[in-house]
């Protein structure tokens, strides 16, 4: 279906919270994408880091006893809301639970949409990728981190591959 055309590459964009609303950011593939040579991203792997307020507080100090921090990445615009995992749209999905109170942390990454494709890739043919952090408590004078690690390569579609792809995203917006 997709032939590579690049080595592997890796985009990264941090998102700050500093209270219980979500924040937005993006990452611009316009560079990579080409309608006219059905050049697409393949995202092969998708990292989230959860760090407090520097790169060494300790992430419990920065959101208090009691947290859960969301982060998602998708291929279209959701107005800055966190989606259910049924979003087709949804690229990734990564939270961080805290419960300081019994010394409890739990990570759940989830990167759901291979769908079969047969090298493993999610491959995006829109030109911005959107991400969405939320954190349910900071503490006072605090602020969460989260760093988003976008391992990708551009690939080549077939001219009905490129079409399925870009219907599929188009009919994901609803």
């Amino acid at each position: 279906m997709a032939s590579k055309k690049t080595s592997t590459f890796y985009l990264t964009e941090r998102l700050t919270c500093t209270d219980g609303n979500p924040v937005t950011a993006t990452i611009d593939l316009g560079a990579y994408v080409d309608v006219a040579d059905r050049q697409s991203v393949a995202i092969e792997e998708v990292d989230f880091i959860f760090q407090g307020t520097t790169a060494s507080t300790e992430l419990a100090a920065s959101t208090g006893a009691n947290n859960t921090i969301f982060a998602q990445i998708s291929d279209l615009n959701r107005g800055g809301t966190i989606q259910f995992a049924d979003d087709r749209a949804l690229v990734a999905s990564g939270s961080c639970h805290i419960n300081d109170n019994n010394g409890q942390y739990n990570n759940a990454d989830m990167y759901p949409d291979v769908f079969g494709a047969r090298d493993g890739v999610r491959l995006v043919v829109n030109d911005q990728l959107y991400l969405t952090a939320q954190s349910t408590g900071v503490a006072s004078g605090q602020s969460v981190n989260i760093t988003v690690r976008v391992k990708a390569h551009v690939a080549s579609l077939k001219s009905a591959d490129w079409m399925a792809i870009a219907i599929q995203s188009t009919a994901a917006d609803n």
